[in-house]
């Protein structure tokens, strides 16, 4: 598989700044783990299963704490999938979305939304149908579900996901350590105990975790 147009895309500054100590976001599922992110170091979200009515009070109080909020559009009851969707969010402060929909992240950039576009990477062929569609909606982050197959993946193929964070199944440090080793921005959790996990305290990854296929055998 030969690189995207996309490959090698710059990180946003807004996120560079926010993932430079801890590298990893933290999935919000509903209102139980709330209180726990906001005292967490970790200062990047994705908002998931938050009702349309709840958004309005908990994306501010996340703002005002100084996090950056992503709001997964997907998956908040009550929400349009449409423009209008996205300028709710925008005008409540919200500083992102994630969506499989590739409508929603060419929507989201022109109102000044970061976008993270989310893809389920179960095959070759929907490896390749995934990196068409970041190169056409360019979103600011890709969010690669499960993480373990970007161990499974060439660098060409993580470079045209670029930037990428690595999601589902991340569950230790050593999880963590090496979707960045492989190449992944940060990686996305639910666990809390690891949105405290700072850079300097990230394990040492094994040479054998790193061995990935040629671009000839994807």
């Amino acid at each position: 598989m030969s690189p995207s147009p996309r490959s090698g895309a710059p990180l946003d500054p807004r996120l560079v700044a926010a993932l430079a100590e801890v590298p990893v976001v933290a999935s919000v599922v509903g209102t139980q783990l709330l209180r726990q992110f906001l005292t967490a170091p970790a200062r990047v979200c994705i908002l998931a299963s938050f009702a349309v009515g709840q958004l309005p009070q908990v994306v501010p109080a996340l703002g005002r704490a100084g996090k950056t909020v992503f709001v997964n559009v997907d998956s908040s009851p009550g929400l349009a999938q449409d423009r209008g969707a996205l300028e709710f969010l925008k005008n409540m402060g919200a500083h992102g979305v994630v969506s499989t929909r590739l409508s929603l992240i060419e929507k989201g950039r022109p109102l000044g939304l970061l976008t993270m576009m989310k893809v389920f990477v179960t095959d070759r062929s929907n490896l390749r149908r995934s990196t068409d569609a970041i190169a056409r909606g360019g979103p600011d982050l890709v969010e690669v579900m499960p993480a373990p197959i970007v161990a499974r993946m060439s660098p060409q193929a993580q470079r045209a996901m670029s930037p990428s964070v690595a999601a589902g199944f991340v569950e230790s440090p050593a999880d963590v350590a090496t979707a960045l080793a492989l190449g992944s921005t940060a990686a996305a959790t639910s666990d809390p105990r690891l949105w405290h996990l700072r850079r300097d305290q990230l394990p040492p990854v094994p040479a054998a975790a790193l061995k990935r296929p040629s671009a000839s055998q994807e």
